[in-house]
């Protein structure tokens, strides 16, 4: 692989978007790919908005925003990716989907390009026994929203070579991102720690223990967090803290991952969080406040 592979990103949503953003501004060509015309014309006015406030707040020349627009192109078909020495999958939590995906990519990429997945919670391993190059398959977890978060998780398999690991880090690095290595197993490092917080913090709402802007105000400033539990599940997204959730009992067994009644029935209401519009909080409101949940 060259010191500047081309880099394909599959998924022009919220974080496959940001992942090509970060991508074209280090420096690489970077192509993104998606199903969906609709998405990926969100995914590039999301991108251009994103570059455009960067260039506001002084943080990048207007220069470097359109060297950054012009190293990124856009696609329907997986087959485009076929160019590719680096590419990260930032699609559903879906393994199915993602397998899919993953064969397809394995036939029409060359046996030298190097797969990663930004999964939140599956296995790494479970994607790339689905593909003939489980050596050359990493985890590359990014944290949203990624042009800001500095982290990013590289998640090495039991057959992940060390060349790939090394890559790997070689890319993170370019991006400016500060890389740390996890083993194989749901949840990562991060999410291991973060999701069962989160969830207590449900469950103390559930019991009566305080409120939520009470529990929020109590972590913020008495732990000394950048913002409260709730307001994160809020960010992170309630259905999605749920599907973790899920996959992490199934991995581990552990009650203390299952998602609380309180938390299941609101992501039945709708209420997921700031992309909803409402979660714990009402995002309708400008600021937010608390949401009446028949506590």
């Amino acid at each position: 692989m060259t010191d500047q592979p081309t880099i394909g990103v599959v998924g022009a949503g919220l974080m496959g978007s940001g992942i090509a953003q970060v991508c074209a501004v280090a420096g690489f060509r970077t192509i993104v790919q998606d199903t969906l015309p609709a998405a990926l014309e969100r995914g590039a006015a999301g991108i251009r908005k994103s570059l455009a406030k960067f260039v506001e707040k002084g943080k990048l020349t207007p220069a470097d925003e359109a060297a950054a627009l012009g190293r990124l192109s856009f696609t329907g078909d997986l087959a485009g990716m076929s160019g590719c020495g680096f590419v990260i999958e930032a699609i559903t939590e879906d393994l199915a989907l993602k397998n899919r995906v993953w064969q397809t990519l394995d036939d029409c990429t060359g046996p030298a390009t190097i797969f990663a997945s930004n999964t939140s919670s599956l296995s790494i391993i479970a994607m790339a026994a689905a593909t003939n190059r489980a050596d050359r398959f990493v985890g590359l977890h990014f944290f949203n929203p990624v042009p800001l978060m500095p982290l990013v998780e590289v998640v090495r398999t039991v057959r992940t070579s060390q060349a790939t690991v090394d890559a790997a880090f070689a890319v993170v690095r370019q991006l400016g991102k500060e890389p740390i290595v996890a083993r194989d197993r749901s949840g990562f490092v991060v999410n291991l720690l973060l999701v069962p917080y989160i969830l207590d913090a449900i469950r103390a709402l559930e019991q009566g223990v305080a409120s939520i802007a009470d529990i929020d105000t109590g972590m913020r400033l008495g732990a000394g967090h950048p913002m409260g539990p709730l307001t994160l599940a809020d960010f992170v997204g309630l259905d999605t803290l749920a599907r973790i959730g899920d996959i992490m009992v199934e991995e581990y067994r552990e009650a203390r991952y299952a998602a609380p009644p309180l938390l299941k029935r609101m992501v039945t209401a709708g209420l997921f969080g700031r992309k909803s519009g409402q979660g714990f909080y009402d995002y309708r409101r400008d600021p937010p406040t608390p949401m009446e949940l028949g506590l």
